[in-house]
């Protein structure tokens, strides 16, 4: 894996991730949207289904995580500029999406915004439109994480002083997340450390992100979309892929009964089988 950094026409930086910078001809890009929070490095224990599928992962900090500079006033829609950009610069015209957690939300806005580069979409455990009609946003969310997302509804300030008083809550993470965190997906450790050194500001713009319009309307994407969510998921609850998936007009919907916020990732290779065959049509 090769990384860079980008300078931006805006005079912004995005450090970029690329799995296949040496041998990129005849495979699949597929740009990762990472969680929050997470620096961009694409996902280790995926890289086994990847290598066999041809797929080359693409990725990048979101502004204000690891090397990529701020972007002040960023929504989730601001996600496709960056990642026109970052494939403009490496000569990819068209690539997949692929996003878990917050990352699921910003990978629907590449689909809605550039159906002429977007192959297929990926969305695991991905967040719904904040305010989407007939659906109770928190309902299954445990008390720590929706108290974090309601004070970012409140504005900056008030979300500020909730990271200046907030502590890890374990309670959020089912006993097969828990398992998995301590196994193969340990690789979190390595992204989520380096996302927070600097302090919690790409977190706090996330999460103000999460909760404001978005900017783009995920029922506009033309491209095959696969939603994957845990049954158990206590961070974002299975009920926002439901009410995503019953949007999109060209969506699958993968509810995994025993599976939570992070286990459900243990379908991921499946998912990229899916996005490969969709994708390579």
């Amino acid at each position: 894996m090769t990384e860079t950094d980008l300078e931006l026409s805006d005079g912004r930086r995005l450090h970029v991730y690329d799995t296949g910078a040496d041998d990129p001809n005849g495979r699949l890009a597929v740009f990762w949207h990472h969680g929050t929070p997470n620096i961009g490095a694409p996902p280790r224990p995926l890289f086994p289904a990847a290598d066999r599928l041809g797929i080359r992962w693409v990725s990048y900090d979101r502004p204000g995580y690891g090397g990529s500079t701020p972007r002040p006033g960023r929504n989730v829609a601001s996600a496709a500029a960056d990642v026109s950009a970052v494939a403009d610069a490496l000569g990819i015209d068209r690539f997949a999406v692929m996003g878990h957690s917050g990352g699921g939300s910003h990978a629907l806005a590449c689909g809605a915004l550039l159906p002429g580069r977007v192959l297929g979409v990926v969305s695991v455990a991905g967040l719904a439109p904040f305010g989407a009609d007939g659906l109770d946003w928190f309902a299954g969310m445990t008390d720590s994480g929706a108290r974090s997302l309601r004070a970012a509804a409140e504005g900056r300030a008030a979300k500020e002083d909730h990271e200046a008083g907030a502590e890890y809550d374990p309670a959020m993470f089912t006993p097969a997340d828990h398992a998995a965190l301590a196994d193969e997906w340990s690789w979190f450790g390595d992204v989520v450390g380096p996302a927070v050194e600097a302090g919690p500001g790409g977190l706090i713009d996330d999460d103000l992100a999460y909760v404001a319009p978005w900017g783009c309307d995920p029922a506009r994407i033309v491209a095959p979309v696969l939603f994957v969510h845990g049954g158990q998921d206590r961070v974002v609850p299975g009920s926002h892929s439901r009410w995503l998936a019953g949007r999109c007009p060209a969506a699958e919907l993968r509810l995994i009964p025993e599976a939570g916020h992070i286990s459900v990732l243990n379908a991921g290779g499946a998912a990229m089988e899916w996005l490969a065959d969709r994708a390579g049509r």
